[in-house]
């Protein structure tokens, strides 16, 4: 689907959140700065239920994002038929804004590992990807954003840096992107690289959303820093640094809150979304 033009609305530059079911009510009567939602695609395949029910309202109330986390859009393997069609009856009933998956692999022929595994960037990679994510948009009928991975590793056999595979794989299939900060910092403290410069080498113009989380903090076995991408902290302050580093460059994008583990009410989880907010607010004064 190269150059084939987004029919759908766009997510608003402003704050969102991954959405929790145990957040509905309170959301619903006081969503603060929080302007529009992220779903995880796999808890809504199923027919009917509070979920369907929930998803429904929370519909008619804010712009909604569709993110996948089981597609294995870097597996060897086909995509699983049976899952992408449910993926495109949950996108053509909802109609959300964005739709969005990881540059990893979770299966090995009849197998799914709960997990978002790496890719070596080769020519050949690039190849395989690159057909998974043009099948996708055609089942789906619109772009999708694939998001860059957090790394814990590198491969002797890569030859392409991160960000011009992905460069690459936008000039091949006209997706966009959507650009994890958190696991930007993560890969580079895990690879002791340079987080700006890899900001600075990433194809800005073709994000569509923005994501900051939380890591836990650890050290491998030679006593170095090793940072894992759990979503289950509020985000640290040379994060918050980093996105601000992101947008004064991007300018104003949707940037996505994403708490995934040990989540906080409502309340607490608000007051974090402030912070993307005011984040947002000093690019767009400046």
């Amino acid at each position: 689907m190269k150059d084939t033009p987004d029919r759908f609305e766009r997510l608003p530059n402003a704050a969102g959140v991954g959405y929790k079911p145990q957040h509905f009510a309170d959301l619903m009567a006081d969503p603060g700065p929080v302007a529009w939602l992220e779903v995880h695609a796999e808890n809504y395949m199923g027919d009917g239920g509070r979920p369907q029910a929930q998803l429904r309202a929370l519909s008619e109330r804010f712009v909604l994002s569709v993110h996948g986390v089981g597609l294995s859009i870097g597996g060897e393997g086909p995509l699983d038929p049976e899952h992408l069609a449910r993926l495109a009856h949950l996108v053509k009933t909802v109609q959300p804004a964005s739709f969005s998956e990881h540059l990893a692999w979770s299966t090995h022929g009849a197998e799914y590992f709960n997990d978002l595994l790496p890719l070596p960037y080769t020519t050949a990679t690039l190849t395989r990807v690159a057909r998974h994510i043009d099948e996708v948009q055609e089942a789906l009928g619109r772009r999708m954003l694939l998001e860059n991975p957090s790394s814990y590793l590198t491969f002797a056999e890569s030859t392409w840096s991160e960000t011009d595979f992905l460069s690459e794989l936008v000039a091949r299939t006209g997706c966009g992107l959507l650009l994890d900060v958190n696991n930007v910092f993560v890969s580079a403290v895990n690879l002791d690289q340079s987080p700006q410069d890899y900001i600075d080498a990433f194809p800005l113009e073709h994000v569509g959303e923005m994501h900051v989380g939380g890591h836990d903090e650890d050290a491998d076995d030679t006593g170095a820093p090793l940072l894992i991408d759990s979503h289950g902290k509020p985000v640290v302050e040379p994060v918050w640094a980093l996105l601000d580093y992101t947008l004064a460059r991007s300018g104003p994008r949707p940037v996505l809150l994403e708490r995934d583990n040990d989540v906080p009410d409502w309340a607490g989880l608000r007051s974090e979304a402030g912070r993307v907010a005011a984040s947002l607010s000093r690019q767009e004064a400046a």
